[in-house]
């Protein structure tokens, strides 16, 4: 996969982040219709806040998202609202969720630039998370 150069406006960039985030703790909740229902909403929030998803695995028991951001946005401000809606309308939708988690979210979260390894091995990094 070959780097894009993306812009907005002001500037140009290729700004790619490897994120990760668990469930509070850790707990293997994430799975069969959660995992689709959290998968779509993730896509929702990336598509509504003009961020481009390269690619995403979720395990039972964290999140891993490879996604390219505008940086005057900010990674900070997209895992913030991926965590907060899916958070809400995860534990509106399934109540298991409300009664085994005070909040589904931990509030920290690992995020890493995706600049001094190319993306296509991340890539596959993210992609060979569920075959470990």
């Amino acid at each position: 996969m070959a780097a894009t150069l993306r812009s907005n406006s002001n500037i140009t960039f290729q700004c790619a982040f490897h994120v990760v985030w668990c469930p509070k703790y850790r707990r293997p909740v994430l799975g069969g219709r959660i995992e689709e229902r959290l998968k779509q909403i993730i896509r929702e929030v990336i598509d509504e806040k003009g961020a481009w998803l390269v690619k995403m695995e979720v395990m039972p028991d964290h999140v891993h998202l490879l996604v390219e951001v505008d940086p005057q946005f900010g990674v900070h401000r997209l895992v913030k609202a991926i965590k907060g809606r899916s958070s809400r309308l995860l534990r509106a939708e399934f109540l298991s969720l409300k009664s085994r988690l005070p909040t589904l979210w931990t509030n920290s979260y690992f995020v890493a630039t995706a600049g001094g390894a190319p993306l296509e091995q991340i890539n596959k990094y993210v992609q060979n998370q569920k075959n470990r």
